[in-house]
């Protein structure tokens, strides 16, 4: 029996380009990054400053807001890292392991807020009157407890399987970031029942969240149609239509890469940015620029540090 020397650095390749595009993709994604961040911020302020938006659609929101500037955090900065410097694609194997459990925690845990996010719009088209009742303070907590609790246990599961198996060499992750197919491509042992649970764990639960918000979807269009004024019917479908298309960018590329048999790094590297760079960014353009709620908010919340700053 031959000795292997585990390895303890990992070496990120990061996204296919040229050399010369290292300084526009830089400005590019720090630019997206920093408004990310601000736009989610400015999200969660707004929400709790004004009384009004106290409600269990703009909790869920808050909760949202909240992953989705972690989420960008936990990828982009590293991203950027790799197209400053060589030196910036080396990551320890602890830090490899911190990044992969809390990349996929964040990200199951979006998907389950998605998930109960479409139930709320269902309950509250679908039963107006029951709303205020079945979705008290109470419920909602226990709901976001409950998609966090979830995303907690879906990257245990997801992190320890994944580093159980030793990893010998190569060290080089034809990746951006420490996600779980392309490190076990450098195992140096059997991958199928990681494969499996991959294709159960993250495929089947995030294909099964997205078949429970089409229904209620589905549900809610129903609804919709049978709502008698023309102006309800359309504050009713741009409420959804704001959510549907964040939860469109958000499982396509999800289900694109765990879902498909096989795997080509280069297109599931460029795939990958729309649900760890652009969707995070969308989440605040999306709820503030299609929301008038929101607006509403925003001009109050300017409103009043222009009072204070000419005090």
């Amino acid at each position: 029996m031959t000795n292997r020397s585990l390895v303890t650095t990992f070496i990120l390749i990061g996204l296919p380009h040229a050399p010369a595009l290292d300084i526009p993709f830089f400005t590019i994604f720090l630019v997206i990054y920093v408004l990310t961040v601000m736009g989610n911020l400015l999200i969660l302020l707004v929400i709790m400053v004004d009384s009004h938006l106290h409600t269990p659609m703009y909790y869920f929101l808050t909760n949202l807001s909240f992953i989705d500037m972690w989420f960008s955090t936990v990828t982009v900065p590293k991203m950027l890292m790799t197209l400053g410097s060589l030196g910036g694609r080396m990551i320890s194997f602890h830090s490899c392991v911190a990044q992969l459990y809390c990349f996929h925690f964040l990200g199951s845990t979006e998907c389950f807020l998605y998930t109960v996010m479409s139930y709320d719009r269902y309950l509250a088209i679908s039963h107006p009157l029951r709303y205020t009742s079945m979705m008290r303070g109470r419920t909602c907590a226990l709901l976001a407890t409950g998609t966090w609790l979830s995303g907690s246990l879906h990257s245990a599961v997801q992190t320890t399987l994944t580093f159980r198996l030793p990893y010998c060499g190569p060290s080089q992750i034809q990746h951006y970031f420490c996600d779980a197919p392309p490190i076990l491509r450098l195992a140096c042992a059997d991958t199928s029942v990681n494969e499996m649970v991959i294709f159960v764990n993250i495929g089947v639960v995030a294909s099964g969240c997205f078949l429970l918000i089409v229904l209620s979807y589905v549900s809610i269009v129903c609804s919709i149609l049978k709502i008698r004024t023309s102006e309800g019917r359309h504050r009713a479908f741009q409420t959804c239509a704001s959510h549907c298309i964040v939860v469109l960018c958000f499982f396509v590329p999800c289900v694109f890469i765990y879902l498909r048999p096989g795997s080509r790094d280069a297109v599931d590297g460029v795939v990958a940015v729309f649900y760890t760079v652009l969707t995070p960014l969308l989440n605040p353009v999306v709820y503030t620029l299609r929301n008038k709620e929101v607006k509403k908010a925003l001009l109050k919340l300017k409103d009043k540090v222009t009072q204070s700053q000419s005090k």
